[in-house]
């Protein structure tokens, strides 16, 4: 780099405000970019179903734009959407929110973590979460004037994280756990048995956990065990849910936050400086959902199952060794036999087979080694990434 440039970027580095300088652009945007280029690619990378939302949930949405529902909604939502939340969490995980002062309406989960994290921290306080774990993660942290401290997970142990870990981890400043389950980018799913040793070492030491429930209708041959509903935690968990994953509803961006009254109010507050509200049309479309979409969710995640079947078996027999994921649509393979790092593997997949898969460095130190692939796409595109990627495979191993 030359003189001149050099001098650029320390000029721009004291424009930009360390939080943000200390800030990865995403590892998962950079194949985004290479793969808008490309042509014939099969991709694996994208994190979103490959179904259109469906009909009668979309619907709902256009005539509420017939009928002029262009306007600013409360702050908090619709009304009628925070009852349908709190109804669909009491009726689904025995868990009572009140609509008026316990959930926020938010522009999708991603609104929601953010939110959660600038309301409880102070400057320089800890949040401990897994390694791997999904981009936001760490970065929402930073943002928000916290550290984030990671707590290694492996494929030998499922990827799911270990209360003692974590407890061991624990000092002075440490205010939060952050956890994901199901798990992007592994399919991780924790039983109710680890969730309440978490919740005990949360207890014990006066965190709060901020759980991120995305996935949650996303699982095969497990129940999913919703953080809150766990005993004694509930005053001190923020649940964050949505519908972008479950319905097909990725760009309508609509999700919720359900905590204890203080702590909504306290993100309420954030929330109607910066976003004021979330779009109607998508707070019409989420109360069909939650009032009619279950079937289609059943059918989703039906499918969805015969995809992982396939996946997980492919990449097995190949030589990519995955365990076994029980949630969410990401299959996490391990690269570590062609010896080479999960981006170089990613970038040369990508150029000579034309398939994309996001690099497990993306998600973390621990994830570097492994790759994700998502399987929300058809099952013939998956079998034809499967015949690429052995004869990839094949060319690299060592």
């Amino acid at each position: 780099m030359s003189a001149r440039k050099i001098e650029q970027s320390r000029k721009q580095q004291k424009i930009i405000s360390e939080r943000v300088n200390r800030l990865s652009p995403s590892g998962i945007r950079k194949f985004f970019d290479l793969l808008a280029s490309m042509e014939e690619v099969i991709s694996l990378g994208v994190g979103e179903p490959d179904y259109a939302t469906p009909w009668h949930i979309s619907e709902a949405a256009v005539r509420s734009l017939e009928k002029g529902y262009t306007m600013y909604t409360s702050n908090s939502g619709m009304p009628e959407l925070r009852e349908e939340t709190a109804r669909y969490l009491e009726e689904k995980y025995g868990i009572k929110y009140e609509p008026f002062g316990e959930i926020l309406i938010t522009v999708g989960v991603s609104e929601a973590m953010d939110l959660a994290l600038r309301a409880i921290l102070n400057p320089g306080d800890e949040v401990i979460m897994p390694d791997p774990h999904y981009v936001a993660y760490d970065s929402c942290v930073i943002l928000a004037g916290g550290e984030p401290v990671m707590v290694p997970t492996s494929q030998e142990n499922n990827f799911e994280v270990d209360a003692g870990d974590i407890e061991a981890r624990i000092t002075d400043k440490a205010r939060a756990i952050l956890i994901g389950y199901p798990a992007n980018p592994t399919g991780a799913v924790m039983s109710r048995d680890k969730l309440l040793a978490i919740a005990e070492v949360a207890k014990r030491h006066n965190l709060m956990v901020v759980s991120d429930e995305i996935y949650a209708r996303l699982v095969y041959g497990v129940e999913h065990t919703c953080f809150a509903g766990l005993p004694g935690v509930r005053e001190n968990t923020i649940l964050l849910g949505g519908f972008s994953k479950a319905y097909a509803m990725t760009g309508w961006r609509i999700g919720y936050a359900a905590a204890p009254k203080e702590i909504i109010t306290a993100m309420t507050k954030i929330h109607q400086y910066t976003i004021m509200s979330a779009p109607t049309m998508a707070q019409v479309a989420a109360i069909e959902a939650l009032k009619t979409g279950e079937p289609d969710v059943l059918e989703m995640v039906e499918d969805y199952n015969r995809r992982r079947l396939i996946i997980v078996k492919g990449l097995n027999d190949i030589g990519m060794p995955c365990f076994e994921p029980k949630g969410a649509f990401y299959a996490f393979p391990s690269i570590k036999s062609t010896g080479m790092t999960s981006e170089e593997f990613s970038e040369k997949l990508l150029t000579e087979e034309k398939v994309a898969v996001v690099p497990g460095s993306a998600f973390g130190e621990c994830g570097e080694g492994y790759v994700r692939c998502c399987y929300a796409t058809s099952l013939a595109d998956i079998e034809e990434a499967l015949t690429r990627m052995k004869r990839f495979v094949k060319k690299y191993k060592k």
